[in-house]
């Protein structure tokens, strides 16, 4: 975010001061914006309005459903600033990530989902019959029927050696 700041003048009904071709004050709900402070003083004063410094609204960063789960955690714990920086290491992530995340807000990451094909086969795909098992499907023209897999999953499957493709959201 700029270190510059710009002021607006308030009226006591929220309206914003905006001045027109002829310099005539006029209240309206968008107005004008002051670099100079003693200038949007000096205009507050003038029209019988207040001063505010308008914010630009920090962006949300990008979380991984762990790193959400930390933050959200975070809100619930006596000291949240504690909690983030005892459960950032078990994660891989930057405390300052995470405590950006508890100020300003986030959105969690969509984690990316893959088919994965069995080796050495023309048209065989995995599906997960449970967390324990996992079937093949064959022919496999119809992808809605493939097991979608995150990185986790192919890991936890043994399945990292295999051709994979990824699914995007309108399953294809």
């Amino acid at each position: 975010m700029s270190e510059e700041k710009l002021y607006a003048v308030k009226n006591d009904e929220g309206l914003l001061l905006l001045y027109s071709e002829q310099g005539a004050p006029l209240w309206r709900v968008w107005g004008e914006m002051f670099a100079d402070k003693p200038a949007a003083e000096r205009a507050a004063h003038a029209e019988n309005g207040h001063v505010f410094t308008v914010i630009e609204e920090p962006k949300k960063v990008v979380l991984s459903e762990k790193q959400a789960g930390i933050v959200e955690k975070a809100r619930v714990s006596d000291i949240p600033a504690t909690y983030i920086s005892d459960h950032t290491d078990a994660y891989n992530c930057e405390e300052s990530l995470l405590i950006n995340a508890y100020v300003n807000g986030y959105t969690v990451e969509k984690e990316k989902k893959y088919n994965v094909k069995v080796p050495h086969t023309k048209d065989v795909w995995y599906f997960k019959e449970s967390e324990a098992y996992l079937l093949t499907i064959c022919p496999a023209d119809d992808k809605k029927l493939r097991g979608k897999f995150t990185e986790a999953e192919i890991e936890h499957y043994g399945l990292q050696d295999c051709e994979k493709e990824e699914v995007t959201d309108d399953g294809k």
